[in-house]
């Protein structure tokens, strides 16, 4: 078939418009492909972004700071609205930015689980899957957007969506990037018509598979049962308030419970202790092969002795087992006819490659979650020691849950940072249909921060080494008058905080006024916005003076501007101390690969730029 005469005649038929015309031609110039197909259905949300920008807005009375230092606390951010709006927002402060995302996506299974258009989709509806796979590609696009280049996403998912989405991920992340289709096994199985079905799946796709197949980015996880066993000990630290004795006492007989065969609670070879040196089993060492083994003796650290020899020999070679005392490994007893054993600490158990199914069967986070809140306010919440075991996969990273549920992956990230000390960040994006963002998401994680008394009356103490700020999505007309670039310029100040990282404002160390604002980290980093483009030869000075104070100061410099100048002329004096940028254009910038087209048929009305008055100035 000649696809020239086709073009031909479809250009000469009458009775046709030309777009019409136009969209045959295009019909027969597509070529056929591989790959997902399906038809695009509108959503409103998208639509509102072709006449408005989103902006984040902070709901100042439900922040909970435990110190303004933003160094010293992670800042953890739950986002109140639709997740394609605060998606886009986030691309201005964290393109690049996030090591890792877990979603937990409507399934779609037609049950009144996923809404598209604020109507529930059901099983009965011919677009059912089109408007899933409109739904979710425009938030996996931006989310790929988002991740550093080691970054890599996990998706929870079913049967109903799984293949789509399988295929739907290849084409975003690149078949080349998938890692696994992980097979989340639960005890609960679903009432089908054959076969009952008690799993899910769970997604993982690399931004760059090339970047982490690296030995040091491996991914580790805990050995299976030691989540058990720090679930135990935590319990017995709140119970006799860190008791030592008491705690080992218990723990001892608890380990004694366990069946010997159970390869969940560790080798017999050796025993278990915290940080501190509490063991929590009494183990003696085995022997190893014959060929390996040292006949070095071990001289008792209290008795100066020659301790005791297993039968068989010791189990490592001589240079090992130097090694071992070197680094406090061997526990000697009490004297030196207590043959040693070793050591093995909780902090360094994290030595086991994940497996592609894993089991979890749910009942344990809806308790959970029922003991925090009171009352049953979330249907089916995530595991939070299943979704532990993924964020452990980085350490001092940010993460990020933009279907956030009862906000699990917060109480997660928050739980391993109070284990291991160190400094991951989340962020959390949910609407607040049925008030879930503020009576459970934002309701839980305080409580895990401040304090709570759980449903048996017993006070569990708070994570209190943790920041959380509440936000809220707003709008700015997309149209870029001059009155809306000031609009968006004023409204981007949380936007910024959160980009740089600082939050505490300390504006009154230049000049009380309203044209200009000044926000630290606590640890000599700024960010400095000018409103005002008038006021230019005001904040130059206004720094000069504040990096003669403070010499090592880091400063972020937002400067309004109508166009894409920062000023760099007029700031040229201070230029080794700042780092220019001028607003909006840097947030139009950020927006304009992620924002559909511009709605053509608002034409707006030519405007006078009216004069700015700003209370009398005051300087400090």
């Amino acid at each position: 078939m000649n696809k020239k005469e086709i073009l031909d005649k479809v250009k000469s038929l009458d009775g046709l418009t030309n777009d019409e015309k136009a969209y045959l031609v295009n019909l027969v110039n597509t070529k056929k492909k591989y790959g997902l197909v399906w038809e695009d259905k509108p959503e409103d949300v998208e639509e509102e972004l072709r006449t408005k920008l989103p902006v984040l807005k902070e709901v100042k009375e439900r922040a909970i700071i435990n110190d303004t230092n933003t160094e010293k606390h992670p800042n953890h951010i739950l986002i109140e609205g639709d997740n394609l709006h605060a998606l886009t927002a986030l691309t201005f402060t964290h393109e690049g930015k996030i090591d890792m995302i877990y979603i937990d996506p409507p399934y779609n299974t037609g049950n009144k689980d996923f809404k598209y258009n604020d109507t529930f989709v059901d099983k009965e509806d011919n677009y059912k899957h089109s408007k899933w796979l409109s739904f979710i590609s425009k938030r996996l696009e931006i989310s790929k957007r988002l991740l550093i280049d080691t970054g890599v996403i996990f998706i929870s998912i079913d049967d109903n969506e799984v293949s789509q989405l399988k295929m739907l991920c290849d084409e975003i992340y690149g078949s080349s990037n998938f890692i696994a289709k992980m097979i989340w096994k639960q005890g609960k199985k679903s009432s089908g018509n054959l076969v009952g079905i008690n799993h899910e799946y769970m997604l993982v796709y690399a931004k760059n598979r090339n970047e982490i197949d690296n030995p040091k980015l491996a991914w580790k996880q805990k050995k299976e049962g030691l989540d058990k066993i720090y679930s135990k000990y935590e319990k017995l630290k709140r119970k006799f308030k860190d008791d030592l004795k008491s705690i080992e006492k218990e723990m001892k007989s608890w380990f004694s419970s366990l069946p010997e065969n159970d390869p969940s609670y560790g080798s017999k070879h050796y025993s278990l202790v915290d940080e501190k040196g509490l063991f929590f089993a009494d183990n003696s060492c085995a022997p190893d092969k014959p060929e390996t083994r040292c006949h070095k003796p071990l001289i008792h650290p209290i008795t100066n002795k020659e301790t005791a020899v297993p039968s068989l020999g010791w189990r490592w070679k001589e240079e090992t087992l130097d090694k071992m005392v070197l680094e406090n490994c061997i526990y000697y007893g009490e004297n030196e006819n207590t043959v040693p054993k070793v050591k093995k600490y909780l902090r360094n158990m994290e030595t086991e490659m994940p497996s592609t199914v894993f089991y979890r069967d749910g009942r344990g986070a809806s308790s959970e979650l029922n003991s925090i809140l009171g009352n049953k306010k979330f249907n089916n919440p995530k595991d939070r020691f299943e979704i532990a075991r993924i964020l452990n996969f980085r350490k001092n990273s940010i993460f990020l849950d933009f279907f956030a549920g009862s906000g699990t992956t917060l109480h997660a990230t928050m739980s391993l940072n109070a284990e291991d000390n160190y400094n991951r960040k989340c962020i959390l994006v949910t609407n607040n249909e049925n008030n879930i963002a503020e009576e459970v998401t934002y309701e839980r994680n305080k409580r895990i921060i401040q304090s709570y008394t759980n449903a048996k009356g017993q006070k569990v103490e708070g994570l209190t080494n943790n920041n959380l700020r509440y936000y809220k999505t707003d709008f700015v007309d997309r149209v870029p008058s001059l009155s809306n670039k000031r609009q968006l310029t004023k409204l981007a100040t949380e936007l910024l905080c959160i980009k740089e990282n600082c939050y505490q404002e300390v504006t009154l160390q230049l000049l009380t006024a309203k044209w200009h604002r000044l926000f630290t980290n606590g640890k000599d980093k700024y960010v400095y916005i000018v409103y005002d483009d008038f006021y230019i030869e005001d904040a130059v000075e206004l720094l000069k003076k504040f990096i003669l104070k403070n010499k090592e100061a880091k400063i972020k410099v937002y400067v309004f501007s109508n166009g894409q100048y920062a000023y760099a002329e007029e700031f040229e004096e201070i230029a080794e101390n700042i780092t220019l940028s001028a607003l909006p254009d840097a947030i139009y910038k950020a927006y304009q690969n992620v924002l559909p087209k511009e709605n053509k048929d608002f034409i707006p009305e030519i405007e006078e730029e009216s004069p700015i008055e700003f209370d009398k100035e005051t300087e400090v």
